[in-house]
């Protein structure tokens, strides 16, 4: 195992200990469990179908099909749209908003890395980069200040960050054509996206147990 994909394996593991959560939310008192499953269900659902899109996007970039590349990049955008809708009832329409531009600014610069790996292009992926770490910044603000007591600033910060680095591994590995490494990749970035979506299950029950009473 290489030493990027050892680090994100062990931050993972961290993220796990730190959030309390084996892949299942927090029981927490006067809630519904079955309103609890369906949001956790609908969340890691949406989360799968964003790792899945941007992989094809990252897999016609490496083809060079920009026909197939521009079809798979609508439906992350549509993918994108409807996370970020699941905020809209806790922290309203601007809120949403606000999540699907940080959410689409965090794929942005995750086509950028892919082109210019694709391309050879250091310097390109250098910003690509730099805009994936500030992007995690910006979430875990964002977050932080939408949930001050159930969403940590690190802890989200971390989560988008890992979670960016995964999307950086499977460009790299598509480009060597590493393929028994992707099939490697690909479960650790389906358990992550479960961890985060479970993650932030938690912490809108947490924060609104009305709403799932």
């Amino acid at each position: 195992m290489s030493k990027i994909r050892r680090s994100i394996a062990a931050l993972v593991l961290s993220l796990v200990g730190l959030v309390g959560c084996d892949h299942k939310p927090q029981a927490i008192e006067d809630v519904n469990p079955v309103r609890v499953a369906t949001m956790q269900k609908t969340l890691r659902d949406l989360w799968l179908g964003h790792i899945f899109w941007v992989q094809r996007v990252v897999l016609f970039n490496t083809t060079i099909d920009p026909a197939e590349r521009d079809a798979a990049e609508k439906q992350v955008l549509a993918n994108a749209k409807a996370i970020a809708s699941t905020v809209a009832p806790f922290y309203g329409e601007a809120g949403s908003e606000k999540f699907f531009a940080l959410l689409t600014g965090h794929y942005a610069a995750g086509k950028d890395y892919s082109e210019a790996t694709t391309f050879g292009n250091t310097r390109a992926q250098k910003t690509a980069l730099s805009r994936l770490a500030s992007n995690a910044d910006l979430f875990a603000e964002f977050m932080n200040e939408a949930n001050p007591q159930h969403l940590p600033k690190d802890t989200v910060r971390d989560m988008i960050a890992a979670h960016g680095a995964h999307h950086v591994l499977q460009i790299n590995q598509y480009m060597k054509k590493e393929y028994v490494h992707l099939d490697e990749t690909w479960p650790m970035m389906r358990q992550h996206v479960y961890l985060f979506a479970d993650t932030l299950t938690t912490g809108l029950v947490k924060q609104f147990p009305s709403r799932f009473s």
